[in-house]
């Protein structure tokens, strides 16, 4: 046999046994598919199949017909009849939450003094359990970065406790003081005056404001302080800060009053008024919220005095005054252009 025989008797073989790897291939591909696709329709019918987790069965919809019983149920095997009975059979932990230094991943140490059964510990190992948990915190935040960050969130929950903020302003605050972490933003100013600084940007951007006036009394540092650590926050991260809208006071202002709901229609009237009118324009916007709610109130014969208003506001009752007339006037001018 020849060299040139040989080399061609090679590359012959060669191509069938790549042809019947292929036909093989397309075989199988074949059987896969059509296992698939009986798997998802029924044999006697080909009608569409569905499963009832509840019996742990899966049935065609169509003809009844029960192609697979006996099911593993992956669920729970304990039942729960309300939110406190199903947290308390839980055996899972607490979401992640920017709340914490190390969002809540870390274990934690109980600090009751009682072992697996209920039982209280004896005095040694009480003393014992004490000095774990005394490391256990130290190796939580073992870094000066984890300190200042645990430090911070602890003041952002609490002033957000103080203030009746919602949790997810509580959870955008914690971001926004991470970020200033990172980009190295607090040499130079305390942990308080950038913690506060992230309360009030957070309350802005999730449209429940709360004004300066009303951060002075549950903040450790001075409104100056404040107030200049959040403008340069918000400048050196970029924050999207619209306006402060008047009408976002309008609600907490009448629901601590017990004003009516045509109360609150009529100032939110008066409200778009002075809008249309700039009369808004450089105002405080709480001040103009409480000013609303005493015009209306005064329109309605509902009268609240200015003292009241005032004091839910945090506004001067000299600030209502000027302001409610200025309300007055634009609703009045705008009433009589129409009529016109």
């Amino acid at each position: 046999m020849t060299e040139t025989t040989f080399t061609t008797l090679t590359e012959r073989g060669r191509t069938e046994r790549e042809g019947a790897t292929r036909r093989n291939e397309e075989v199988t591909h074949r059987e896969t598919t059509d296992e698939a696709v009986d798997e998802e329709t029924c044999p006697e019918c080909s009608g569409e199949l569905q499963a009832d987790e509840t019996h742990g069965e899966t049935a065609c919809r169509d003809c009844g017909l029960v192609v697979d019983e006996n099911e593993v149920d992956r669920g729970p095997e304990w039942r729960a009849f309300d939110s406190q009975e199903k947290n308390e059979k839980s055996r899972v932990g607490a979401p992640t939450t920017n709340l914490m230094h190390d969002k809540g991943l870390s274990s934690v140490i109980d600090w009751q003094n009682k072992d697996a059964y209920g039982g209280q510990l004896s005095a040694r190992k009480r003393q014992q359990m004490q000095r774990l948990r005394t490391w256990d915190e130290r190796f939580r935040a073992k870094s000066a970065k984890d300190r200042n960050l645990k430090q911070a969130l602890g003041e952002i929950e609490r002033m957000s406790s103080a203030l009746d903020l919602p949790d997810t302003v509580a959870e955008t605050a914690g971001v926004i003081y991470r970020r200033a972490l990172e980009e190295d933003l607090l040499p130079g100013r305390s942990i308080e005056a950038v913690a506060t600084a992230s309360v009030y940007a957070a309350a802005r951007q999730s449209d429940v404001p709360r004004s300066l006036d009303e951060f002075e009394p549950v903040s450790r540092v001075d409104r100056r302080e404040f107030a200049r650590a959040y403008r340069y926050v918000a400048r050196e991260l970029e924050l999207a800060m619209e306006p402060t809208n008047p009408d976002d006071f309008l609600p907490r202002f009448c629901s601590e009053l017990g004003a009516s709901e045509e109360l609150k229609r009529r100032a939110t009237d008066l409200l778009s008024a002075g809008k249309r009118a700039h009369v808004h324009s450089g105002k405080s916007p709480s001040g103009l919220a409480a000013a609303a709610i005493y015009a209306a109130s005064r329109l309605l014969d509902q009268e609240f005095t200015q003292e009241e208003v005032a004091e839910v506001a945090d506004v001067s009752a000299v600030t209502i005054r000027s302001r409610y007339r200025e309300l007055l006037r634009a609703a009045d001018d705008q009433h009589y252009a129409t009529a016109d």
